[in-house]
């Protein structure tokens, strides 16, 4: 049985990831800052991301970091959060899986231009961008630690349908068959535990869009 951790476990995304891992058996420990556990994890740790240290993630397979910020002054904790779970993950065999955004996927061969630099990209959504590409890059950096990021398509629904289908990628924005960038946060989920039960993008970024 696989023993996982999902950090910041309070959000939409995380909650998917932790239903689908319980429903296929594994045995999952939620990390969050609400009094009670809201999730379907059979355990519950309320604390925060930062007071995380070395023992609490000791013996987990996996940890899948769920850490969400949209604020102007919470924007940097995308890379300063990832920092610290990668820190105290360091030299061990556990595997840090990271919930991705799309902004920082590539649109040429080249790799020289990303989603978020192209025209039609939201200006409200920049600043996101900007900050979890930041994250990703120093990522890059760490070969002490057994990291997968995991980048959903451009548009993440989060009531989408569960279709239990979806396309993997790599660096680059990925369309299906429709010409679609869509994925919904119970599809993403299953790709997620997917990739801790079978995958091994170890130091790799990875993509996924709706079959």
């Amino acid at each position: 049985m696989k023993k996982i951790a999902v950090v910041a476990a309070d959000g939409r995304a995380a909650r998917k990831i932790i239903t689908e891992a319980v429903n296929r058996g594994f045995d999952v420990t939620a990390f969050g800052r609400k009094d009670e556990n809201t999730t379907d994890a059979q355990h519950y740790v309320k604390k925060d991301i930062f007071d995380l240290t070395k023992d609490d993630l000791n013996g987990f397979d996996a940890v899948v970091d769920a850490f969400g910020a949209w604020t102007e002054d919470t924007l940097p904790q995308h890379s300063t959060t990832l920092a610290h779970l990668c820190d105290i993950l360091s030299g061990t065999k556990t595997r840090l899986l990271i919930v991705g955004g799309a902004g920082s996927l590539y649109v040429n061969p080249e790799h020289t231009t990303t989603v978020s630099e192209t025209p039609d990209f939201p200006d409200e959504f920049k600043p996101l961008a900007t900050a979890m590409g930041k994250a990703l890059a120093d990522l890059r950096k760490r070969d002490d630690v057994e990291w997968t990021y995991i980048s959903p398509a451009g548009d993440f629904q989060a009531d989408g349908d569960r279709t239990g289908k979806y396309l993997l990628g790599g660096e680059e924005l990925k369309l299906n068959d429709k010409g679609e960038s869509i994925i919904s946060y119970a599809d993403y989920a299953i790709a997620m535990v997917d990739e801790i039960e079978n995958g091994n993008h170890i130091h790799e970024r990875i993509s996924v869009v709706r079959a």
